[in-house]
């Protein structure tokens, strides 16, 4: 199930995460050569994401709120 980003926060091990509109969070790590998301180390590219749909698999299994 495809959810918005609605802001991002830091976790516990400063990693970027995101907050989707259904209220789970999601990791949205940028670790090259493995996981290439170049925007999320500014706040330009961060905001520029702001509305993008991530597949929320929390919401497939009925996950409680995070």
């Amino acid at each position: 199930m495809n959810q918005a980003i609605v802001s991002f926060k830091k976790d516990n091990e400063n990693h970027w995460v995101a907050v989707l509109e259904c209220g789970h969070c999601q990791h949205v790590r940028h670790i090259p050569p493995f996981i290439s998301r170049p925007w999320v180390v500014t706040i330009a590219g961060r905001a520029s994401m702001l509305g993008y749909q991530l597949e929320c698999k929390k919401c497939v299994t009925g996950e409680s709120i995070d």
